[in-house]
């Protein structure tokens, strides 16, 4: 199984970007799908979370400008990102529960200038 995250780049604040994370090999089922990020100098964090069932949780910081979302049959995350903050600048990772197991991808970097 492979993860492939896109959709980073450099955007204004205020901007959108969407990110993508596909996964793609010998694929049962994906269950939690996360969102996480990772700013220059800080600690890793969940960003959003999307279950099996649709059931969405965000971070605080991001409530009411990111949409997390899947299409399972093309075994696909997204995360739509607007009003967009220099705070938001990081790497974004993608990380998939895929038949039990966890899988991370390789990561998108987004960088939001003031």
């Amino acid at each position: 199984v492979q993860l492939q995250a896109s959709g980073g780049g450099l955007v204004q604040a205020g901007g959108s970007l969407r990110l993508s994370c596909a996964a793609s090999g010998r694929i049962f089922s994906i269950n939690d799908m996360v969102w996480y990020r990772q700013a220059p100098g800080r600690q890793r964090e969940l960003v959003a979370h999307i279950t099996s069932g649709g059931t969405t949780i965000y971070a605080d910081s991001v409530k009411g400008r990111f949409t997390i979302s899947r299409d399972n049959a093309k075994n696909t995350m997204y995360l739509q990102m607007n009003s967009l903050k220099p705070d938001d600048t990081a790497v974004y990772y993608c990380n998939l529960k895929i038949d039990f197991y966890n899988y991370w991808g390789q990561g998108t970097e987004v960088t939001v200038s003031s």
